[in-house]
């Protein structure tokens, strides 16, 4: 009998190419290594009402999925009407890291997303950034509930401009990434995905040497690192330096389908 490996994938950028297009050749390879008795999951920067959509299209249906850059974990519930309910949220207070970004990037748009997944945010953001539960408010709103993410995006800089701004902000309290735009996201203090993937490792008692994780951005860096400490940690093709300096393993990129090339040997 196979024993089952963890299997934590990204989303955007990983299974799925940057402009929401899902391969076939992906979705048959996931499915088989699933039917072969691994445990595959997303693990994800994606809100939860953007991530259930992604379980339904490669008809997953993992014991738990992690949400929202690690500060969401979800788990199977057959009582829920989505099959999943919340079993581990991290929220913090994000009033003092409002105050701190809008003194650098007072330009910029900026969403608070809370422990039920509705974003609060004020500015404008992409049509699918946010979902369908979020609400424009107030700059003064945004810090009236407990916060499972701060998004703040700033079309006008460059990444490297960006990059150092928010280098400068000495945000010690909280752990944030930034996209492959100007975007950055930012959770509760020490949260990420490989906090919430070990977690997860040691609910369903699967060793570390069994664990593979795959991503291409900067919020997957911890993950890539966790996953390369004893077990497998791949970066897709078109990761950032940064990215592909923590993993273990790098396969092709997004556009060519580097999941369904990396899960043909696996």
């Amino acid at each position: 009998m196979t024993e089952p490996w963890l299997v934590a994938l990204d989303i955007d950028g990983t299974l799925m190419r940057e402009d929401g297009v899902v391969s076939e050749e992906v979705i048959a390879e996931v499915q088989r290594v699933r039917d072969a008795g691994h445990e595959v999951m997303l693990a994800t920067g994606r809100s939860v009402s953007m991530t259930l959509p992604v379980l339904e299209q490669f008809q997953l249906t993992p014991h738990y999925v992690v949400c929202s850059n690690g500060a969401i974990t979800l788990g199977r519930d057959a009582e829920a009407p989505s099959g999943y309910s919340r079993i581990a949220v991290d929220a913090f207070d994000p009033t003092e890291v409002l105050a701190t970004i809008r003194e650098s990037l007072g330009g910029a748009s900026y969403a608070v997303e809370d422990e039920e997944g509705f974003y609060r945010y004020t500015g404008s953001f992409p049509d699918s950034a946010l979902g369908a539960t979020s609400e424009q408010v107030p700059f003064e709103q945004l810090g009236a509930h407990l916060a499972t993410r701060v998004v703040v995006i700033s079309p006008e800089h460059q990444i490297e401009d960006f990059l150092s701004i928010v280098e400068k902000m000495g945000l010690h309290k909280v752990t944030y990434n930034v996209g492959w735009t100007a975007w950055l996201d930012i959770a509760p203090d020490g949260v990420n995905k490989a906090t919430a993937l070990e977690r997860v490792r040691e609910w369903l008692d699967i060793p570390r040497s069994r664990v593979i994780a795959v991503g291409d951005g900067r919020n997957d860096i911890d993950m890539l690192r966790w996953a390369s400490g004893e077990g497998r940690g791949v970066a897709m093709g078109q990761a950032p330096d940064e990215v592909l300096a923590v993993a273990n393993e790098v396969t092709l990129s997004d556009l060519d389908d580097g999941i369904a090339e990396l899960f043909r040997t696996f």
